[in-house]
């Protein structure tokens, strides 16, 4: 009798060794799984968190999409995994399997950005070399175009007709120089067209402007007119005359109608829209 009562309190101690070990281990596990579980939610985190970093550094449409459907297949995970009891043990190991296969998507997406960079920064250099190209080329043309004015404003210039040894004279009824403001019957005036190979050849039309010592014009019609300075001003005389280029003389007459006063008379000349020669002409009695 008492060794069957030893054999069951050997039997009941192991009994309750086992049992106090199997809980100590069941313990252990379940405390490792809370811990395990606890690395995940941080983990996945984490990923939800570099998603958003990515997004901000990538500027291509696609790809955006792309990282919000993953952004958003980890939230859904760490949804479930926050769920997820830390005692299931198949299903924790599960949402790391998925942790592994995110983190090469993750690689996957940084080396494409990575790429997309390089490309940009590549194209940001060409780009600036081109438009620093374009505006060199573009100030050259400018500065070409504004050579070219010049040239042009100069050889315009020596175009221009000259009227020189200009010669006013107030002359009587018998073509005599008058003395006398009361005797002059015609203005005559005399100048040369000085040579000049640059104008062009050809007719060319002559006005000459006579001003009284107030100012007035003496003018037969108010709108017979030519075009100088932007605006259309009457003359007194209109000459064609065929221009060769060598020097030549010419003579406009004025007849006079109209009353006149001593004083000083200008007369101004113009041709091709440029004044050309200016002279004056005072009668003292």
């Amino acid at each position: 009798m008492s060794i069957a009562v030893g054999v069951l309190l050997v039997l009941v101690v192991g009994l309750g060794f086992l049992l106090y070990t199997e809980n100590k281990t069941k313990k252990a596990l379940v405390q490792e799984f809370v811990l395990e579980k606890e690395d995940l939610e941080n983990e996945y985190t984490l990923f939800a968190q570099q998603y958003d970093e990515l997004q901000i550094k990538v500027k291509n449409d696609s790809l955006d999409n792309l990282l919000d459907k993953e952004q958003t297949k980890v939230r859904e995970l760490l949804s479930e995994l926050k769920m997820v009891k830390e005692s299931n043990a198949s299903e924790i190991r599960r949402l790391k399997k998925e942790l592994a296969g995110l983190r090469k998507v993750m690689r996957s997406f940084i080396q494409q950005i990575d790429s997309l960079n390089k490309i940009n920064a590549q194209q940001k250099v060409v780009i600036a070399t081109v438009t620093n190209k374009y505006k060199k080329a573009t100030k050259q043309r400018d500065e070409l175009q504004e050579q070219k004015k010049v040239l042009d404003q100069r050889v315009a210039l020596a175009a221009q007709l000259d009227a020189t040894n200009i010669v006013v004279r107030g002359k009587t009824k018998r073509k005599h120089d008058a003395r006398r403001v009361k005797d002059i019957r015609q203005f005559e005036i005399r100048f040369t067209l000085t040579k000049n190979i640059t104008a062009e050849a050809g007719e060319r039309t002559i006005y000459a402007r006579i001003l009284k010592p107030d100012h007035e014009l003496l003018c037969r019609d108010q709108s017979a007119s030519f075009h100088f300075e932007n605006k259309d001003i009457p003359y007194s005389i209109k000459k064609y005359v065929e221009y060769t280029g060598e020097e030549q003389q010419v003579t406009l007459y004025w007849d006079v109608q109209e009353f006149l006063y001593k004083g000083t008379y200008r007369i101004d000349l113009f041709a091709d829209g440029t004044m050309i020669g200016t002279a004056t002409y005072t009668i003292k009695k």
